[in-house]
Formats: structure tokens, sequence, C-alpha cells
């Protein structure tokens, strides 16, 4: 009885999905072929798409996105040359901007997203926070290159700036920003100043006062732009290439008893403000070791005599070089050529690295000074006070170091002489080693990160001049430490220190020193005084070294190996 039933439910089950099948393809609707598509574009628009009026700001941006770029082509191709060549530089100024605008917001982004969201609540000093803050340091450094190049000018002149401070930036911003050192402010072979660059330079120093403005407002504790507005003025005498002749003839007549010195003759009937023509010289750069070594010359002969002069300039002159970096250079088998320092030729080569080193008349080395173009001069007064100081520190006179920092303005001297010692002044003597041990490098590193906003301000409390003076000792520092430090710089320069003190002292003071051989005797004997002093520091401190080790030894005082590690050295 209920088969009929069951047949009848099963039919109708069958009718309804049959059904079902055929009306679901013809309610899917296929993508139409190109061909119908094309011809469904050409119709006429469907009713319901009418016209609506625009908002008139829309009309307004179209109209200027349109007819801007159209006014302003013709406006170039209808303007003179001079005319037109304004238009230029306006124009790559705006990109430079935006180029340098880039970078900087890109490198404080990956930092703050480094540090604040990938790190977060990882240890500071695990491996795998190193490695993310290496690759961080990394991306920015390549940024800062890229940048730097793609910009020109000043902007390299930046760069090769960063590379003195070798021992304070992370080492993949220095093995990164080295590539700059061979790179300058000209171009061409015949090393004429960039036509455009005179006329870029205001732009270029705005630009770079508002994005260190800029920087400043995202990291308040990074305000560097008071150096840029402190600093143009110098800045602006690398573009004057007389100014850079009457440089060189003044560091030559400086510098002439130093034997081993020597400054190319300027031609002047072949130069102008744009162009400089000076002596052929071959050498090879100040720090190539290698080429160095091939010509039979010592690194320590080099690192003495390079010491020496900049002391000279820095403890007497007072006229200081202010931007012996050691690039600038390529080689080929006739020498160095294809200068980039802003040197102009007449029908010559130039030589290009601001110190050159080649084989003097008596065998031994003799360095060339070239690229006078950025020169500082720190008056008497300063002078006697930095001096004085260096011997101070060198004798661990705390008493004399507080008040000669304080004739140069500053109140916290043991930052401000680790500053200008480039090495810890706590930890140590330094006249004892000539490399920075791993636990001095850590301190230094520590020390500029935690105590930036104390830097600053020591910075900022320093006699203008004193900015540039520190940047010829830091590079100094980096000429010596690529050469394998070969010397103590610190004693070298504390012994030109004391001697340029009693030569000022016996200037000043004429009716006292009147004859050469008066001057000469007093130099003599505050150089005998300060070598005195030393070596009875230096033996005071290990005769209480050796104390503190018998007390040890005997059980009457508690063992301090690190009080005697720190008198030993």
């Amino acid at each position: 009885m209920l088969l009929p039933h069951v047949t009848l439910c099963h039919s109708f089950t069958l009718q309804k999905l049959c059904h079902f099948h055929w009306v679901l393809p013809q309610s899917r609707k296929l993508p139409p072929s190109p061909a119908a598509f094309l011809r469904r574009s050409l119709r006429a628009p469907p009713s319901r798409w009418y016209w609506r009026p625009q908002p008139l700001w829309k009309k307004v941006l179209s109209a200027m996105a349109v007819g801007a770029p159209l006014l302003l082509g013709a406006c170039y191709l209808t303007a003179e040359p001079p005319e037109k060549r304004r238009m230029r530089l306006v124009a790559e100024g705006v990109g430079r901007f935006c180029r340098s605008l880039r970078v900087g917001l890109r490198i404080s982004l990956d930092y703050w997203w480094c540090t604040n969201v990938i790190l977060r609540g990882i240890e500071e000093n695990s491996p795998g926070y190193l490695e993310v803050m290496s690759a961080c340091h990394q991306r920015a450094a390549d940024a800062l290159v890229a940048g730097a190049i793609s910009n020109g000018g000043l902007y390299v002149k930046l760069g090769q700036g960063l590379c003195s401070f070798n021992h304070l930036l992370p080492p993949e911003y220095i093995r990164t920003l080295r590539v700059l050192e061979d790179r300058a402010l000209t171009r061409g072979f015949q090393e004429v100043q960039y036509i455009d660059l005179r006329d870029r330079f205001d732009g270029d120093i705005h630009t770079l006062e508002l994005l260190l403005r800029l920087v400043e407002f995202m990291h308040p504790s990074f305000g560097f732009s008071w150096v840029l507005q402190d600093l143009k003025g110098t800045l602006a005498q690398e573009l004057d290439f007389e100014n850079e002749g009457r440089n060189a003839e003044r560091c030559a007549r400086d510098l002439q008893h130093f034997h081993y010195i020597m400054v190319p003759r300027v031609h002047w009937d072949t130069s102008s403000k744009r162009v400089l023509t000076a002596e052929f010289c071959e050498g090879c750069k100040v720090n190539d070791v290698e080429a160095i070594k091939s010509m039979g010359l010592a690194t320590q002969d080099i690192a003495e005599k390079l010491i020496q002069a900049f002391a000279e300039q820095i403890f007497y002159t007072g006229f200081i070089h202010s931007d012996p970096h050691p690039g600038n250079g390529k080689r080929n088998p006739r020498g160095w050529s294809g200068c980039e320092c802003g040197h102009g030729l007449a029908g010559s080569q130039c030589a290009v690295s601001p110190v050159l080193v080649r084989k003097g008349p008596d065998g031994k080395a003799q360095l060339v000074l070239l690229d006078h173009g950025l020169y500082q001069f720190l008056d008497e007064k300063d002078r006697s006070a930095l001096c004085q100081l260096w011997r101070a520190i060198i004798l661990r006179d705390d008493a004399a170091m507080k008040a000669h920092a304080a004739s140069l303005g500053v109140r916290d001297y043991l930052l401000f002489s680790e500053v200008l010692m480039q090495r810890p002044v706590r930890l140590g003597q330094l006249w004892r080693s000539h490399l920075l041990s791993r636990e001095e490098a850590a301190y230094m590193q520590a020390m500029a990160r935690e105590h930036f906003e104390d830097i600053m301000a020591v910075l900022k409390a320093l006699p203008r001049p004193m900015l540039l003076v520190l940047r010829n000792v830091n590079t100094v520092r980096a000429i010596n430490t690529a050469l394998g430090t070969p010397v103590d710089r610190y004693f070298l320069m504390a012994k030109s220190a004391v001697r340029g003190w009693s030569r000022l002292v016996s200037e000043a003071q004429p009716s006292v020193y009147g004859t050469s051989l008066l001057r000469h005797a007093r130099e003599v004997w505050e150089m005998l005084k300060f070598e005195v002093a030393l070596r009875l520091e230096t033996l005071s401190m290990r005769l209480t070294a050796l104390l503190v080790q018998v007390l040890a030894h005997l059980g009457l005082m508690p063992s301090t190996e690190g009080l005697y590690e720190y008198l030993a050295t």
C-alpha cells in the first residue's frame, strides 16, 4: 500500500531537481568576451548614468594639475639661459628636500618600529636584540649614503664628517659611510667647481636646517641645527678657490720649519674663484698602508709627522686645517689622479687626498697637504687654555683640568676631556697604551649613547671655532687608527701643547723673553718640567700598585684586582 506513494514522492523530487539544475545555469552571468565588452563600451551610457556637476574645488585642482606643468614648461622654454638655470636649481632643490625628508622619515620610523615593536620585551644585549639592531643600523647607513650621493654637495661633506667618529658610531655606519671619502664637491676631469654649487649652497643650507629641526621635533634630544647655523659661514669658504689658495700659502709659511711638510705652490695666473691650479704632486693616501709599505716607508714615522704638524696648528699657530680626511682619491699607474677635492688643473693632473704621502729627499716620509678650503682660526686665549688643559689631562691634574675647561666655557670638565681626547679619562692613564681596549671602546659608546644631551650641552658651551678643532683632532685620531696606531698621539700632542703654550707665554711677554735664546730656554725648561712630572706620576702609580699588591699578598687588605689594574696601567 505504501509503494505507490513512495514512487510518487520520488518522481516529484526528481522533477524539482531537474528544474533547479536547468534554472541555475540561466541565473549565472558569464563574463563577456572582449568583443562583447568593446561593443558594450561603445554604446550610449544607460539612462541612470546621468551627468553630475563637480564641486568647484575639484575643478580647480584638475585645472591646476594640467595647467601648472604646461605653464611651467612654457616659461622654461621661453626663458633666457640664466633664468633656466635658476629654475632648474629650484626644481632640483625641491627634489633634494623631498629625497632627504623621505630618507629621514624612513630611518626614524625604522628605528621606532625596531625598538618599540620588534624588540619589545627583549633583553638589550641579547643575540636577538643585537642582530635586529645591526640590520637596522645597516639599512639606515645604506639610506644615508644613497641620499648623500644623490644629493651631492653639502650632504657628502656631512657624511665625510661622520666617518671620523668611527669609535662612537656603530660599525655598520662606518663601513658604509666610508665610500663618501672618495667623493667631493667638484665635477669633470678639468676639476673646476660645479657651476651650480655656489647657487645651490644657500638652498641646501636652508634645507638641512629645516630637516634638522624636523629631526629635533621627532627626537628632542637629537639637536644639531645650531651646529649648522654656526658653521654655515665657515663652510661657505670652500666655495671660494682664491680663499683656498691663500689658505694654502699661509699653511706653507706656518709649517715651513717642518722639512717633511710640503704644500703645493698655487699658480695664480691660471686660478680664479672657481678654478684652482696648483703644483702637481704624486703620492698615496695617508691611510693606504699597503702603498706606504711598498715605498719602504714606516707608518710610525708618518703618524708622528702628521700628529706633530696638526698639533702645531692647534696649539701654536691657531690657523687650523679643519678637513684633513683621508679620502678623495683614485689611483692609477701614474700616481694619484681623478681628483675630486676641488682643485683646478691647467693641462695637468692634480694630487687628490688632503694628505698625501711620498718619499722625501732624505728617503723618509714626506707629507703633502692639500684641500685647504676649510680652515678655522682659534684665538690666543683659547689656544692657551687648550694647551694647558691637554697637559693637565695627561698629568691627571683634576684642579687644572677644571680651571682650564672653565676658561673654554665648559663646567663638566671630565666629560669635555673625554670628548676632546676621544678616550676614557676616568678609566686610566692615556699615555700607557696606543689602542683602545674593549672595555674602553664599550665605555665610549655607552657614554655617547647615555650622555648624549650632556655632550650636546658641552659642545654648545664651547667657543664656536672649537667645533672644527675637535673635527681635526678626531680625524687625526682616525688616521692614526687606520695606520695601526703605531704611536701614542696623546703624549705627542701633549708635548706639542706644552711647547706651544711656552711659546705663547714668551711672545706675550717680549720684555722678559726678548731674545730667541731666552724663549728657547723657556721652551726647553717647560718641556723638562712636563717630562719630569710625567715620569714622577708614572713612578708614583707603579709604586702604589706594587704596595697594594704586597699588602693584599700579606693579607693586610682585601684583594682588589680592579684597583691594581687601574694603578698599573
